[in-house]
This record gives structure tokens, C-alpha cells and sequence, in this order.
């Protein structure tokens, strides 16, 4: 979890030393980039309020609502100059991680997940997608 944070504030603080220098490096604001990662933030959020039933019984949504998240990854990482999102892409799909693949995974596993666990688990999601389209945002239009 704490290489995990500290990987993400690593990306934060990269990309505001980028921002702040008006380094031309970082790809520039891209408009359907930035619909992706809201539209697939609101799905991953309402899929997670779903774990606390059986994995098996929303299989169909999970392999949707991970496609639409590869696409918008993949979209992404074709970008030039666009590796700080692709990482932070990473870290989001990362099964073996705290966010939306590990989360995945976890459900898979047990089945069913506890409701408490499934709040923690959207705050972190929810903070990450939006930096990534914080991130979109703030780049030069």
C-alpha cells in the first residue's frame, strides 16, 4: 500500500514539476481522453457498490466495465508523450494492486465483499481516477 502511495505521489509531483517548468514533454489536454476516464470512473464506482452480492452474478458487467477501462487505458498509452498517465493507468488496472484490478480480483477470490471494505476500496478508486483527469484537465489545450 505504501509503494503503492508512493509511487502515485511520485507521478503527482513529476507532473506538477512539469506543469510548473511548461515543459513541452506531456502530451496536450485531449478532449475524448478526458471522457474516457469520467465515464469509466462512474462504471468502476457503480460496479464496486455491486461486490457486496456474488461475483458470479455480475460477470457479464465486470468483463464490460474492465474492457471499457483497457480501451481508455490503451487510448492512452498510444499517446505521445503521455507515459505519467500511462502509469497511472497501471497502477488503476494493476490485478495484483489496491485499486480497481486488485479490487477485481479480490471479489473474484471471495465471492463477495463486505460493504465496509467496498467504501475504503471507491475512496482510493474514486481519488485516483480523478487525478488521472485532473491530470487531463490541466493539460495545455
Amino acid at each position: 500500500m505504501k509503494k503503492v502511495m508512493l509511487r502515485v505521489f511520485f507521478l503527482l509531483t513529476f507532473f506538477s514539476v512539469l506543469v510548473i517548468s511548461g515543459c513541452s514533454s506531456i502530451a496536450h489536454f485531449d478532449e475524448m481522453s478526458y471522457n474516457q476516464i469520467t465515464s469509466v470512473e462512474s462504471d468502476a464506482l457503480s460496479l464496486m457498490d455491486k461486490a457486496t452480492e456474488d461475483y458470479s452474478i455480475h460477470k457479464t458487467e465486470i468483463d464490460d466495465v474492465s474492457n471499457k477501462i483497457q480501451r481508455a487505458y490503451l487510448y492512452d498509452k498510444n499517446r505521445p508523450k503521455n507515459k505519467i498517465t500511462e502509469e497511472m493507468w497501471n497502477l488503476i488496472i494493476d490485478p495484483n494492486g489496491h485499486l480497481y484490478g486488485g479490487f477485481i480480483a479480490k471479489w473474484k477470490a471471495d465471492g463477495k465483499l463486505h460493504a465496509v471494505f467496498i467504501a475504503e476500496a471507491k475512496k482510493k478508486m474514486q481519488e485516483n481516477f480523478d487525478r488521472i483527469a485532473q491530470l487531463e484537465s490541466k493539460k495545455i489545450k
